[in-house]
């Protein structure tokens, strides 16, 4: 098998491990804590470093490598919030609740304008689970809203027009393709690294012989050395004339002349 089409190969198989890998941290996360997804992650990330090395021939596996981790993070992270929109979407019902209480939502970052609505239904118990998340000045408080809420209480509501996992199942995707991207252009880099070596070891060994022809070739009557370019493809004059220079050797008189005086 040729080192083309086995880097190909290579490239398809470290793609499909990177998504597999995606589909085997999303089913994990639903059952396991981070005390098990944390080293599997690193050793998925070790992993990696070592295909993409191997694929790319160079010092830039490590940073490939990096880069699928991280897509491969957010396309789980996005992918497992996707899964409570569809369970929602599967199991939750419908409720007119009345807003009781509002504020800020902690952890948001820089979304310094979502708020936390606290909800009750209409005989006065409190809607089980989380608040409902929205934009600040969405709900006042003793507003009536409906929203999608989960019997078990444990998914957060939301309103029943909003199709956040629409959006969730284009980001898993989009982050999927990007960690795909990246196996390909680390394959790509790879091919043309090994290639630019082939050429650099093809071009040493011929220069290699040039200098033995030149070193150990009997001069005609007029002290002159002839080579042949032909057999030295990759070698242009200029350099082949360095190198007679370099064993005490002069270019003939005619311009391009494979022809040195010793």
């Amino acid at each position: 098998m040729s080192r083309g089409r086995l880097r190909i190969l290579s490239a398809i198989g470290t793609g499909c491990y990177a998504l597999a890998a995606i589909a085997g941290f999303f089913v994990l996360a639903d059952h396991q804590g981070c005390a098990l997804l944390v080293p599997l992650w690193i050793a998925h990330g070790v992993l990696l470093a070592v295909l993409l090395t191997k694929l790319c021939a160079d010092q830039t596996g490590l940073p490939a490598a990096l880069l699928v981790v991280g897509a491969s993070l957010a396309a789980v992270h996005v992918a497992d919030q996707a899964r409570d929109e569809l369970t929602l979407d599967r199991r939750g019902e419908r409720v007119t609740a009345t807003v009781v209480r509002d504020w800020p939502a902690p952890d948001t970052g820089r979304e310094a304008d979502t708020y936390d609505y606290a909800l009750a239904r209409r005989d006065g118990t409190r809607l089980p689970g989380p608040a409902l998340r929205a934009a600040s000045g969405s709900f006042a408080v003793g507003q009536t809203v409906t929203v999608l809420a989960d019997p078990a209480g444990v998914l957060r509501p939301r309103l029943p027009d909003d199709t956040g996992a629409t959006g969730d199942v284009l980001g898993v995707g989009a982050f999927a393709l990007i960690a795909l991207g990246v196996v390909g252009a680390t394959a790509r880099r790879g091919a043309l690294v090994a290639r630019w070596r082939e050429e650099r070891a093809r071009v040493a060994e011929q220069e290699h012989t040039l200098r033995e022809a030149l070193r150990t070739a009997s001069a005609d009557d007029h002290g002159f050395v002839e080579v042949h370019p032909a057999h030295y493809p990759d070698v242009p004059h200029r350099r082949a004339a360095g190198i007679a220079g370099e064993l005490g050797m002069e270019p003939a008189d005619e311009p391009g002349s494979w022809r040195f005086r010793r």
